[in-house]
C-alpha cells in the first residue's frame, strides 16, 4: 500500500523534493542557535569580542530571514503538493465511480461514497504534506541536537535523551486515544447533520402530522449523544496535553539539576548549561511532530485503504471486441433471459422471451415487483442479465459498448432528476453541445417551451436543488424535452405519469405520443389507460410472461389484464 500511496507523488515530485529540501534547511538553520549562544557565552563575551559578536548577530539575523522564507515555501507549497495530489484522486476516484455498476449504488450510501472522495482524500492530503515533511525534520533536529550536544558532553546528553522514549510513548498513546475520542466525535455529528436533514426535508411532513415535538425529541437524543462524546474527546484532549505538559517540565527539572549537578561539578562551563537548556527547548519540537505522525499516519493511511477499495471495485468493462452500435432501427429480442438482483437470490425474471419490432410500441403491466422495470434496466446493461441473450437489431448487447447502446436508448422515468442548475442546462444534458435553437426545438416538441418563455429568466430560470422550484409535471415534460432532444431509436417510459394528476396526466401523455412517434417504445404503466393503443401488451406476474397481445384482444381473453382493467375502470 506505501509503494502504491508514494506513485502519487511522482507528478509532482520536482516540488515534493524541493519542499523536503527545504525542510532539511530549516532544520539545519534552527541547529545554529544554540551553537552561536554557547560560543558567545565561552568566548565572545568574556573576551570582549565586539566586532565578531556583532557579526555573529547580523549572521544569526540572517539566518532568521532564510528561516522565514523557508517556512513560507514549505507552508504554501508543501500544502500545494498535498492538494494537488488530493485533486488528482479525487480526480481518479470520481472518473472510476462513473463506471461502477448500478450494483454498486444499491449497497452503498451516497454518503458514505461522498465521505471517501472528501473526507477520506482530505486527511490523505495532510498525511501526504506533513508526513515526509514532519519525519524529516524531526529525524534532522533529534539526530543533529544528539550529536552536537554529545559533543559538548555525552552524559549530560544520554540524562536527557533518556527521557525522550517516555515521552514519546505517552503522548503516542494519549494522542491515538484522543484520536478515536475525536473520530467518534465525528461521527456522532454526523448523525445530528442526517438528522438534521431529515427534519428539515420533511417538514411538511412534520407539520402535516403535528410531530413538531417527536422531531424535537429525536433531534436532542442525537444531539445530547454529540455533546457526550465531545465531552469524551475533549477528556482524552485534556490527559493528552496535561500529561505531556507534565513530562515536558519534568524534563526541565532534570536538565536544570542535572545541569546545575554537572556545572558545580566543573564538567561543564555555564555557556554550555545555557546551550543544553537551548537544545531541550529545540528537540521538544520534532518530538511533538513526530507525536502528530502517529496520528495523521493512522488517520491517512486508514482513509487511503477506503481509497483503494473503492478503485479497487470493479467497473463496467466492454467485451475486448467489443464495436460500436450504429445505425439502430430499434428492432429487440430477448431469448430465454433469467436475471436476479444478487447472484445468491431467488431470479426476478425467468426465461423471458420477448420480440418487439422497430417503430412499435410494447407496454409491460403487471403487479408490483414482476419485473417490468428490470426489463427496463437490463436492455442498456445497467445489470448484465444471467442467462439468455438481449439483441438490438441482431446484435448481442454484450458485444457492442455500452456507451454506444445507451446513446440509442432514451429513459423517461416517474422520478424525475434534475440538476442544480438552469432549465437550459438540464434539457441540454440530453445531447452535450447542444444549441440554443435545439434546446428551444425540443422544448417546443415537450410542450415547456411556453411555460419557459413565461418565466423571468426564460431557460436560464434556476431550478433548484432536483427541481424543488417546479412541478412534477413540469418537471416531467423537462426530461422529455431531453430525450428529444437525444433523439434515441429506443425509449424506454417507466411509469412516465403515474405520479401526476390526471390533467397532468393527458398533457404529458400528448408529449409522450409525439415522443413515441419513430421510435421502438417499452412502456410499463400501472394505469391501464395510458397503454391502450399500443401494439402490443404484455402481462408479466411472478411467474413470467402470462398474457400477451392487443388491449382488444386481452379484454376478450379475459384474463388477468381484463381483471385489471375492469378493476381500474370500476374504480374510476
Amino acid at each position: 500500500m506505501i509503494k502504491r500511496f508514494f506513485k502519487y507523488y511522482k507528478p509532482h515530485r520536482k516540488l515534493f523534493t524541493l519542499d523536503l529540501f527545504c525542510a532539511f534547511l530549516l532544520a539545519l538553520c534552527d541547529l545554529f542557535y544554540p551553537m552561536i549562544t554557547r560560543s558567545m557565552l565561552n568566548d565572545y563575551i568574556p573576551n570582549k569580542k565586539l566586532r565578531v559578536l556583532v557579526v555573529w548577530g547580523l549572521i544569526l539575523l540572517v539566518i532568521y530571514f532564510v528561516k522565514m522564507g523557508l517556512k513560507y515555501f514549505i507552508q504554501y507549497f508543501g500544502h500545494v503538493v498535498g492538494v494537488r495530489m488530493q485533486a488528482d484522486m479525487r480526480k481518479e476516484a470520481f472518473d472510476h465511480i462513473e463506471k461502477l455498476p448500478f450494483k454498486y449504488f444499491d449497497n452503498n450510501k451516497t454518503g458514505s461514497i461522498m465521505s471517501r472522495i472528501i473526507n477520506d482524500l482530505q486527511e490523505i492530503a495532510e498525511l501526504a504534506h506533513h508526513g515526509p515533511e514532519d519525519f524529516i525534520l524531526s529525524c534532522f533536529l533529534l539526530i543533529g541536537s544528539f550529536i552536537l550536544m554529545a559533543s559538548i558532553n555525552i552524559w549530560l546528553t544520554l540524562i536527557i535523551f533518556a527521557f525522550i522514549p517516555f515521552l514519546v510513548f505517552f503522548a503516542a498513546r494519549k494522542r491515538l486515544k484522543m484520536s478515536a475520542a475525536f473520530t467518534k466525535a465525528r461521527e456522532e455529528v454526523g448523525e445530528v447533520n442526517a438528522t438534521l436533514e431529515n427534519s428539515i426535508a420533511g417538514i411538511r411532513v412534520a407539520k402535516a402530522f403535528e410531530n413538531s415535538e417527536y422531531e424535537s425529541r429525536k433531534f436532542h437524543t442525537f444531539n445530547q449523544r454529540f455533546v457526550e462524546a465531545k465531552a469524551r474527546s475533549y477528556r482524552a484532549m485534556a490527559e493528552f496535553f496535561s500529561g505531556n505538559g507534565f513530562i515536558i517540565d519534568l524534563l526541565n527539572v532534570v536538565i536544570l539539576v542535572a545541569g546545575g549537578i554537572f556545572t558545580y561539578n566543573g564538567w561543564i562551563d555555564y555557556a554550555d548549561f545555557a546551550s543544553f537548556i537551548i537544545f531541550v527547548n529545540i528537540f521538544m519540537n520534532p518530538i511533538r511532530n513526530l507525536i502528530n505522525l502517529i496520528e495523521q499516519l493512522q488517520d491517512g493511511m486508514s482513509g487511503f485503504a477506503r481509497f483503494c477499495e473503492l478503485m479497487d471495485t470493479p467497473v463496467e468493462e466492454d467485451a475486448p471486441d467489443a464495436k460500436e452500435l450504429t445505425d439502430v432501427r430499434g428492432k429487440i429480442d430477448f431469448d430465454h433471459v433469467s436475471f436476479a438482483y444478487e447472484e445468491s437470490a431467488e431470479d426476478v425474471l425467468h426465461g423471458v422471451d420477448l420480440h418487439i419490432a422497430p417503430g412499435k410500441t410494447v407496454a409491460l403491466v403487471g403487479p408490483s415487483g414482476a419485473g417490468k422495470t428490470t426489463i427496463c434496466h437490463i436492455l442498456p446493461r445497467f445489470y448484465d442479465i444471467k442467462e439468455g441473450k438481449i439483441s438490438v437489431d441482431g446484435n448481442d448487447i454484450t458485444g457492442v459498448t455500452r456507451s454506444s447502446l445507451r446513446r440509442h436508448i432514451g429513459i423517461v422515468t416517474q422520478d424525475v432528476f434534475l440538476f442544480t442548475g438552469t432549465i437550459f442546462e438540464n434539457i441540454a444534458y440530453g445531447k452535450e453541445g447542444a444549441t440554443k435553437e435545439e434546446v428551444v426545438r425540443a422544448a417546443k416538441l415537450a410542450n415547456i417551451h411556453e411555460f419557459i418563455e413565461g418565466l423571468p429568466d426564460g431557460y436560464d430560470t434556476f431550478v433548484g436543488e432536483r427541481g424543488v422550484k417546479l412541478s412534477g409535471g413540469q418537471k416531467q415534460r423537462i426530461s422529455i424535452a431531453r430525450v428529444f432532444l437525444k433523439d434515441p431509436a429506443i425509449l424506454i417510459l417507466d411509469e412516465a405519469t403515474s405520479a401526476l394528476d390526471n390533467a397532468t396526466e393527458i398533457m404529458i401523455q400528448k408529449s409522450l405520443e409525439k415522443l413515441c412517434h419513430g421510435r421502438t417504445t417499452i412502456v410499463v404503466a400501472h394505469r391501464l389507460s395510458t397503454v391502450k393503443n399500443a401494439d402490443e401488451i404484455v402481462v408479466i406476474t411472478d411467474e413470467g410472461i402470462k398474457e400477451r397481445g392487443s388491449h382488444g384482444e386481452l379484454l376478450k381473453l379475459g384474463g388477468i389484464y381484463a381483471e385489471l382493467y375492469e378493476s381500474q375502470f370500476a374504480v374510476a
